[in-house]
């Protein structure tokens, strides 16, 4: 069994930040988790002391609330700070990136459109900053019948396929006089989706590692997918199933921006281990 890893892959600048922030801050917590990867998350916890609330408003003055790297809603930061609660912020800059758009192009006037998943953390946050409300979607469909003003503003949530993101900027540009198209995708996604994409297409059995609610662990799933049939989304070895491998010469793996090389080398060590005995 030929075992290779994608070109890129794993923790990206925004994790690593997030991470080091984190382990600079002992005995805190984070409002929410961190990042989506629960393995991480616990290791923080027992090496350096750092818990975790899902409450804003469990956190009393003077105490310390690491900010998420997917950022959180623009009034439960207001509310923190208006608590006196000291705030240490570790939402991902790519992500800060997209709030600050959704807030000047709102005031600005344009219609906001959000591509990217509504119910996940960094998109409740991002759409909190558009000051007069905005619109989210996940297809071009979402769009149809919907009422947008002459002038409108497309920001995209920075772990989505870039191929999706035009579907919907090619739905909106012939029918709105203006329409700003803001490259929110950031760049660890783009290289780690291309990166899996050249991958998938030698291997004929591809892993991809991270947390099940990750969504850029998720994105990189769909396009191995789309190239090797059999592919597989785990958190850690332990989800390994040595039947998959059987028949297999070449095995790709890849992993999401939120996994730590400690899982990825395991994976890997379990595979060398167990395949092929």
């Amino acid at each position: 069994m030929h075992i290779e890893l994608a070109e890129n892959y794993g923790f990206c600048f925004g994790v690593k930040r997030a991470i080091k922030i984190a382990e600079e801050n002992k005995d805190s917590s984070t409002y929410g988790p961190l990042i989506h990867n629960s393995k991480e998350i616990q290791r923080l916890e027992k090496d350096f002391k750092v818990g975790l609330t899902n409450d804003h408003k469990s956190f009393k003055s003077g105490e310390k609330a690491i900010v998420r790297t997917h950022g959180i809603p623009k009034e439960e930061l207001q509310e923190l700070k208006d608590t006196k609660v000291d705030v240490v912020d570790a939402t991902c800059p790519y992500v800060t990136k997209p709030q600050k758009i959704c807030q000047e192009m709102s005031e600005a006037g344009y219609d906001i459109v959000i591509f990217g998943d509504e119910a996940h953390p960094e998109i409740k946050g991002v759409k909190s900053y558009a000051t007069y409300g905005a619109i989210v979607v996940t297809c071009s469909k979402d769009l149809e019948g919907v009422k947008l003003k002459e002038r409108v503003a497309l920001v995209a949530q920075t772990t989505r396929k870039v191929e999706d993101y035009m579907e919907v900027a090619n739905y909106l540009i012939p029918r709105h006089k203006e329409v700003r198209v803001f490259n929110t995708i950031c760049n660890a996604t783009f290289e780690n989706q291309e990166a899996v994409r050249k991958i998938s297409k030698k291997a004929d059995v591809m892993i991809i590692i991270g947390g099940k609610n990750s969504s850029n662990t998720k994105q990189l799933f769909s396009i191995s997918d789309d190239y090797c049939q059999s592919s597989y989304h785990i958190e850690d070895e332990n989800d390994l199933d040595y039947d998959w491998f059987k028949e297999k010469t070449f095995c790709g793996i890849s992993a999401g921006a939120s996994t730590p090389d400690w899982i990825i080398q395991n994976v890997v060590n379990s595979i060398e281990k167990n395949v092929n005995k």
